[in-house]
């Protein structure tokens, strides 16, 4: 019998508590056991808090270590600048992973598509750190430093060698920004040679985009600074169906927060028709991180089902089922 697990759920806006209500359904389905510590985030706490992150959510995920995420509109322009990235820095959840899979029955040009993209999460443009030059110009400055470089490679090369991944990618721009991204992919060539048992090889990452979309398939463990790696993910979950299917993971050293690439989706938020498919599959990539993983084997494999035989699937993937109805159809596989 498994132990009950305290995490903290933040529904977040939009689409967000639809697709987080969908993956607690599953998981609890699944019989994982967890004790849910409800917060809310974003932009419906805005006015009483004044700001989308209250220090209660704060203090709930320092509690518990381990929460899942909707997604949360960040303000374009002006403003508070991120939850997540203000997530990210407050407990240095310095691992940003995305996997990139197909599913067999998901329409898509590519087969056997499965990397997984690990992006630095705490610097690089990210840092925030800009200031406006007068009223002609504005300047934002990119920061890489070596303990952090080291840092993401390392787990990159760790988990390729728990998952027994066949290569390691370093994604970079070392070729113009000789210093930063030079650094980088400096770091990255030191630990891979602490690693001799897997290939490794770096690519610039105008190339790695073009790559990517030819042959995606020769491509497994993909590490890379801050930017290119919110770039890319984007960009390969296009290929394998859209941020739909896309789950993905921040994790430190003792806290991590499992959430969906896509955003909040406002204007189609309350209508059932979004896809939980990434909170779901995002929910898996939480149970095996805490141990649960007979229960993230079943809603795995039932996904797959579902989606092989394409019955009750969401409009994005081309069928009529609702949010509530594909959620049940999973269900039902786990049975």
């Amino acid at each position: 019998m498994s132990k009950e697990h305290n995490i903290t759920l933040i529904p977040g806006d939009g689409i967000g508590p639809e697709v987080t209500t969908s993956a607690r359904s599953v998981i609890e389905a699944a019989g994982v056991k967890v004790k849910w510590d409800v917060v809310e985030a974003g932009a419906k706490v805005m006015d009483e808090y004044k700001t989308p992150l209250p220090d209660y959510v704060l203090e709930s995920i320092k509690k518990n270590k381990i929460a899942l995420k909707g997604p949360v509109t960040t303000p374009i322009g002006s403003g508070f600048r991120s939850v997540n990235v203000a997530l990210r820095q407050t407990f240095n959840l310095y691992a940003n992973v995305r996997p990139i899979k197909t599913y067999e029955g998901i329409p898509t040009r590519y087969d056997n598509v499965d990397l997984i993209i690990v992006r630095e999460n705490t610097e690089d443009l990210y840092a925030g750190v800009e200031h406006k030059i007068g009223d002609y110009a504005a300047e934002s400055i990119k920061i890489i430093t070596k303990e952090a470089s080291t840092r993401i490679a390392k787990f990159a090369f760790d988990m390729a060698e728990k998952q027994n991944r066949k290569k390691v990618t370093a994604v970079h721009k070392a070729n113009i920004m000789k210093y930063s991204d030079g650094l980088f992919l400096n770091c990255a060539r030191e630990v891979a040679a602490a690693h001799e048992d897997i290939p490794f090889e770096d690519m610039i990452v105008d190339a790695m985009s073009m790559k990517l979309v030819q042959t995606p398939e020769k491509y497994d463990v993909l590490v890379m600074p801050n930017l290119y790696g919110d770039i890319l993910s984007d960009m390969a979950a296009g290929l394998v169906g859209g941020l739909g299917v896309a789950p993905g993971a921040n994790i430190g050293d003792d806290i991590a927060v499992f959430e969906s690439i896509h955003g909040s989706a406002p204007d189609i938020a309350g209508k059932n028709i979004a896809n939980p498919t990434a909170a779901i599959l995002s929910g898996v990539m939480m149970l095996r991180f805490i141990g649960e993983m007979e229960a993230a084997d079943k809603i795995d494999n039932a996904i797959k089902a579902v989606l092989k035989e394409g019955k009750v699937v969401t409009v994005d993937l081309g069928g009529k089922a609702s949010t509530d109805e594909f959620t049940e159809e999973v269900v039902k596989k786990i049975g």
